[in-house]
């Protein structure tokens, strides 16, 4: 179990940058750091999700916007089609926007392209609310 603390701490170290914040108060730092946790907890879970129960449904990790913004800005390569109602299915497009290649022959997805492929599609799931909010007004 030692291992799957030091990658939650790599995550947290490296994903999050928690060493480089500039905060000037105690209280504000532990705020910081609390949010990374749970950032880090995410990235780490559904690494971890998608080894040992990659049938799951993708609900398990994912909200229902998340996967149709997948849906629309990962187009699906061939293959299985049964298997695109799985949680690794969408694992592994979040990896590809992070950079995973996903060639037949690469490994599951790591922490660190799942880390890249999650913030790029917050900016994504972002964009697509502000671009909501501008159509509804």
């Amino acid at each position: 179990m030692r291992w799957k603390i030091e990658v939650f701490h790599k995550i947290l170290k490296s994903g999050c940058k928690a060493e480089d914040s500039k905060l000037r108060t105690a209280e504000r730092l532990v705020n910081l750091i609390a949010v990374f946790c749970i950032v880090s907890w995410r990235v780490f879970w559904m690494t971890m999700l998608n080894r040992s129960s990659p049938n799951a449904l993708p609900q398990t990790a994912l909200t229902d916007p998340e996967i149709r913004l997948l849906g629309h800005f990962v187009k699906d390569r061939g293959g299985d089609c049964s298997r695109r109602s799985t949680l690794s299915h969408y694992v592994v497009k979040i990896a590809r926007l992070g950079g995973y290649l996903a060639r037949a022959n690469d490994p599951p997805p790591g922490n660190t392209v799942i880390w890249r492929g999650l913030s790029r599609l917050t900016d994504i799931e972002l964009g697509a609310a502000v671009e909501a909010k501008i159509i509804s007004n």
